[in-house]
């Protein structure tokens, strides 16, 4: 109890079915007698008789792109970011410059300046 005739999918008999009503409306002549006068109906039972001829091509294959071709998507991520373009200019190998212990301390420093460990002004 085959509903779409000798065809694998009900996916490929709607795509033929279809292709074959645009063929009909444009002024194609029915392959066989039906009672209805609907094109679309008439293509439906072409295509369930195995009176339309179809063709599967095959897939073309994707290019694959040498490795020199491809980017990195890293690349320039960096300077969107608003890092120096010393850091951004260094490879991936390369660890960007450490942060002197001096800078960092006196950035500490000035934040607890304005306030006392009892939270008050001075």
């Amino acid at each position: 109890m085959n509903k779409f005739g000798n065809i694998d999918s009900k996916y490929r008999y709607i795509i033929l079915a279809s292709k074959r009503a645009k063929q009909l409306l444009k002024g194609a002549k029915p392959k066989i007698q039906a009672k209805s006068r609907n094109l679309i109906r008439i293509a439906q039972a072409e295509v369930k008789a195995g009176l339309i001829e179809y063709e599967i091509l095959p897939e073309p294959k994707e290019d694959v792109r040498d490795t020199e071709d491809r980017i990195f998507v890293g690349d320039g991520l960096a300077v969107a970011i608003g890092e120096p373009e010393a850091d951004a200019a260094k490879g991936p190998d390369e660890e960007p410059a450490e942060e002197v212990e001096g800078e960092a301390a006196e950035e500490e420093g000035e934040e607890e300046e304005g306030e006392s460990e009892d939270g008050k002004d001075e």
